[in-house]
């Protein structure tokens, strides 16, 4: 063991002797699979990994690296010499290394690496000697001076590429391969000269120098912009660092008996049982996932599949395919997992150099877990443990109608599945500026990088020119569920003129095409699309969930279209139906209207009996789609400025419908302007003031539920809540006026049912005064959205200007409209439960904001002891198997 605790050894035996060498929290998930990896015996070349927990000091010491540091890294380094036979920096026999990221959870693309480090002037001559091969030693000391110049000293990627494109053309060859020795000794000058151009100062000879500033740009890279982004898109906290991993260097790249992949033990993206991958002959591994090069398959049936004429794998390496084969069984009953496995075939000798749990499509996730139980792999419990629940919304959405009439522009590789259509958006930027102000838009490129991770994420889905099914878009893209189409060699872009050829097609950017990620096809125009059937491995593994969670999932919905869509995703009730939104219909709004402006009751009671029959044949068709399942109807919440008129037509018409004069509904809107509608006369203050309009609503609900109970024999149990309360006595009096009101519709129905009247707790008042309100409620549901915006003074219609920055300086560790402040938010929730729960140990409790879908909202959710939790029907899948996975792991 080193003498530092930040530095672990892995490899030729080394990290035996220390169990934390092994632990993602430590040494983050590439160091701790290398070790794992090396431990079971698997050939994974020697390296050293520096912990996680360095990357923290690293930023807040100045970006300064210690002598214990610094003394724990070269006993590293001495522990790869020995295990290799060669000396770091040696110019006869010098090792080569690299540089990687490894944070505990994979990012793919998000953070730096450098490989080949340890060439200068001296030592690629020895590699050449120690190789017998001239070329292999300075296309490895050009590869490493671009990746070095772009990762540690900030050089333009495109300056180099530009360089080697002209070698090329000066040569008259098409591909990197066709260079020879003396073409790579000629770029590697003209590399040189670009970082003395750029910088000032020649390109660093020291390798020791060069090890140091790569380590420092990987620990830089966590705090890089688009490392920001992608913890945030995917809830990555900050304080959970990067590792660094040096090691050994083993070469792809030495000619035609060496070779480097990206594989996967099962279909990342049907999750078939079936090697799933791509290689190449006489390549690094950067090739592979860059789209510099267009990868082969792995697999003869995979290349057939395809149509592909250049030899898979299997076929052109039979002998190292077989060791890879045995590694896939080995790797997956170690882990009971899929796995995504990098390797290199150095000289047809096989080398691990990356295991991973692979990310896949919620499609194959399902196929996966539901498989491996099949297999005795794993359990129930594990496999529901096994599906992120928010991978589902990709099966829940649209796929493309196969009836539709399609204008094909080409076909691309099937990288990411499901279909999207939009306008196009040639770069990153364009592509969050359109779709914040609402566009559809589908983000193409030749190929896409890190820096385009916001622009994907804005994006309904991505196309690009380069890259195979393993490129950066594609396990990007697979990962945030877009559809993606990659490698589609006839698009030509001009950035210039912002235009692109389909092969003879040309189109601009602004026009709409559509894409398959499914087929890989890509069409002009918006293809129309039909709602996808859900199969068999989500109805099982679904089943398996309902068993094993505690919670019920009930939906928020209130038009009939909703409430059936959530009964097909198994809502087991509405938690949430929003009266007011019935109320926006064009032929309903002028009496919304009428009501609001009316100076008196009887003008608002005459508007209220043209909606009193919309309002009952609204709660009519809710109860018979959910035949006796609950129903909780929230009674009128309108901020009411969102019902007034605003225009002269607007007024105009209303006029027109009501018979009152326009100057007189102009001046009563004027009286009723509030500054801050949010916390205004809305809610239970507009029925302390109007009972008349509460009495209507209550009516609707009893007479609806009285109608449908007599007709279908079910047990219709109205759950009728008021909204924005703060005091008991607002309870009081409103639930008075609802029993009244029943009273009166049971005698004149000739039936009763019960019923229950509670209250949504949405304002810090009612949460610290739940022990009094529960003497009249029934039941509480926590309307999280509001508690929010009133618990932490924001709008959440303003926030999004700054809540990215709160986020990213760690003040919230996630938006709390997305994801429930627990710390704050969440000890209301926690407190008000407790003394509703006092006071009425039956109470019903549950939630209706959107934190219902969040899986991390419902985790507290469970361990507050909630009775249900409420989404939007298509969360609801989501929020049943959240919830599953929460009741699991206690």
């Amino acid at each position: 063991m080193s003498d530092t605790p930040y530095v672990f050894k892995f490899g030729n035996g080394a990290n035996s002797v220390d169990p934390r060498s092994r632990d993602k929290t430590v040494v983050g998930g590439k160091g701790a699979n290398l070790a794992e990896m090396a431990s079971i015996g698997l050939p994974v070349p020697a390296g050293l990994t520096i912990s996680t927990e360095f990357c923290a000091v690293y930023n807040s010491n100045g970006k300064q690296f210690d002598d214990s540091l610094r003394a724990g890294v070269a006993d590293g380094v001495k522990h790869i010499e020995e295990a290799t036979g060669r000396i770091f920096g040696d110019t006869a026999n010098p090792l080569l290394v690299s540089v990687r990221s490894g944070a505990r959870v994979s990012m793919p693309g998000m953070m730096d690496t450098v490989l080949n480090l340890g060439l200068n002037d001296q030592t690629v001559q020895g590699l050449a000697d120690g190789s017998g091969n001239l070329r292999f030693a300075w296309d490895s000391y050009r590869r490493f001076i671009q990746m070095y110049s772009d990762v540690v000293l900030g050089l333009e990627h495109h300056l180099f590429e530009e360089a080697l494109e002209q070698a090329k053309e000066d040569n008259g060859f098409h591909e990197d391969t066709q260079l020879e020795a003396e073409h790579w000794q000629a770029l590697v000058t003209v590399y040189k000269q670009i970082v003395q151009d750029e910088l000032g100062r020649p390109f660093p000879q020291d390798v020791h120098e060069q090890l140091w500033g790569a380590i420092g740009a990987v620990f830089d890279s966590w705090e890089s912009e688009r490392a920001k982004v992608y913890r945030r898109l995917n809830d990555i906290p900050g304080g959970w660092g990067t590792a660094v991993n040096v090691q050994a260097m083993v070469f792809g790249n030495m000619g035609d008996t060496s070779a480097t992949g990206v594989a996967f033990t099962r279909d990342p993206a049907t999750g078939e049982k079936a090697y799933y991958g791509e290689w190449l002959v006489n390549a690094q591994g950067e090739d592979v996932v860059a789209g510099i090069r267009t990868p082969q398959y792995l697999t003869k049936q995979a290349r057939e599949r395809a149509g592909a004429k250049a030899p898979s794998m299997e076929e052109a390496m039979p002998q190292a395919y077989g060791e890879l084969a045995n590694v896939f069984e080995v790797l997956e009953k170690h882990y009971k997992d899929m796995q995504d496995i990098e390797f290199t075939v150095e000289r047809n000798q096989l080398f691990m150099l990356q295991t991973r749990s692979g990310k896949r499509t919620a499609k194959a996730a399902l196929k996966i877990a539901v498989e491996m139980v099949q297999e005795g792999l794993i359990d129930e419990k594990e496999a529901i443990l096994r599906v992120d629940p928010m991978a589902l919304d990709q099966l829940l959405h649209p796929a493309l109608d196969p009836k539709a009439e399609r204008d094909n522009l080409g076909k691309g590789l099937p990288a990411s599945p499901g279909a999207a259509n939009g306008i196009i958006a040639l770069d990153a930027d364009t592509a969050q500026q359109w779709a914040e102000r609402g566009e559809n838009v589908i983000l193409v490129r030749v190929e896409t990088s890190p820096e385009d991770i916001a622009g994907m994420h804005a994006a309904r889905g991505v196309l690009t020119a380069r890259g195979g099914m393993t490129s950066h878009a594609a396990v990007v893209a697979r990962g945030m569920g877009r559809p993606c189409v990659s490698g589609m060699g006839t698009i030509s872009i001009d950035n210039r003129s912002r235009t692109l050829r389909f092969g003879n097609r040309e189109l601009k950017e602004g026009d709409v095409i559509t894409i398959d990620g499914s087929t890989g096809d890509v069409f002009a125009g918006a293809v129309p699309t039909i709602e996808p059937e859900l199969g068999d491995d989500f109805a099982t593994l679904m089943g398996w969930a309902d068993k094993h969670r505690r919670m019920k999932v009930r939906t928020n919905a209130e038009t009939p279209e909703d409430c059936r869509m959530a009964r097909v995703f198994g809502a087991e009730g509405i938690g949430l139906c929003r009266t007011e939104h019935m109320f926006f219909d064009a032929e309903r709004i002028p009496y919304v209207r009428q009501m609001i402006l009316a100076e008196d009751e009887a003008g608002r009671r005459s508007a209220l009996a043209h909606l009193l029959p919309a309002q009952r044949e609204d709660f009519r068709s809710i109860f018979k789609i959910m035949a006796g399942l609950p129903a909780t109807i929230r009674l009128l919440d309108p901020p009411l400025h969102e019902f007034l008129p605003h225009s002269d037509a607007e007024f105009a018409d209303l006029s027109e419908t009501v018979g009152i004069g326009v100057e007189t509904l102009k001046r009563r809107a004027g009286e009723l302007h509030e500054f801050n509608p949010m916390l205004g006369h809305r809610g239970c203050r507009l029925a302390i003031t109007f009972p008349e309009i509460y009495e209507m609503q209550a009516r609707a609900i009893f007479e609806a539920a009285c109608e449908v109970a007599t007709e279908s024999g079910e047990a219709i149990v109205p759950e009728v809540m008021i909204p924005l309360v703060a005091t008991k006595r607002e309870v009081e009096i409103l639930k008075g006026l609802i029993d009244r009101t029943a009273a009166k519709v049971f005698e004149e129905k000739g039936k009763t049912l019960d019923y229950l009247v509670g209250t949504m707790i949405e304002l810090p008042r009612a949460a610290l005064m739940a022990g009094e309100i529960a003497e009249e409620a029934r039941f509480f549901s926590f309307g999280t959205n509001d508690l929010t915006q009133t618990t932490l003074g924001i709008s959440r219609d303003d926030a999004a200007r700054f809540l990215g920055a709160y986020v990213d300086q760690g003040i919230y560790p996630r938006d709390p409209f997305v994801s429930l402040d627990i710390e704050g938010v969440g000890q209301l929730v926690s407190l008000a439960a407790e003394r509703g729960r006092k006071t009425r140990p039956d109470i019903k409790l549950g939630i209706c904001g959107e934190h219902g879908g969040d899986p991390a909202s419902i985790a507290f959710c469970e361990a507050t002891g909630l009775d249900y939790v409420s989404a939007s029907p298509f969360r609801v899948p989501i929020a049943r198997l959240a919830a599953a996975q929460a009741a699991i792991k206690g």
